[in-house]
């Protein structure tokens, strides 16, 4: 899966790819929250993710700007997502990359992807300080569940 906009594409994370999606992750979360070293390292360790999920890059020409982790629903991994839905989790994109559309690109393509193999629903949890994240899931249609 590739998909592009502007001078970047959103695809499936190659190899080489894992260690720099997993540090724009943790730069994305360290920019807008306090988390603690045991939630940096599982942000940063975006090659666990890659062998038991679905990542997903958006990169230009030079670097990787954003990742998103696409994760089926009943795995061992998804801890919202039931049979049959998608989670998305571990959203980040570098806050230098920001106000570029790279996040609306990652979350379309993981629901053009849910779509496509025929998810019913797509789910994820934001902390309630993320409020650019908020209105991007609104505005692409979620609802926020309590």
């Amino acid at each position: 899966m590739s998909a592009s906009r502007g001078l970047f594409v959103v695809r499936v994370a190659s190899p080489e790819d894992v260690d720099a999606a997993g540090s724009v992750v943790a730069a994305a979360y360290l920019h807008d929250l306090q988390v603690s070293a045991g939630y940096l390292e599982r942000l940063r360790d975006a090659g666990s993710r890659a062998t038991q999920a679905v990542l997903l890059v958006a990169a230009d020409d030079e670097r990787v700007l954003g990742s998103v982790t696409y994760v089926a629903g009943g795995t061992a991994m998804a801890q919202l997502a039931a049979s049959g839905e998608v989670e998305l989790g571990m959203l980040g994109v570098d806050p230098a990359a920001r106000a570029r559309g790279v996040a609306d690109e990652l979350v379309r393509a993981c629901m053009d992807r849910a779509r496509s193999e025929g998810h019913g629903r797509v789910v994820l949890s934001t902390q309630p300080q993320m409020h650019a994240a908020q209105r991007l899931y609104e505005r692409l249609g979620f609802v926020r569940q309590p």
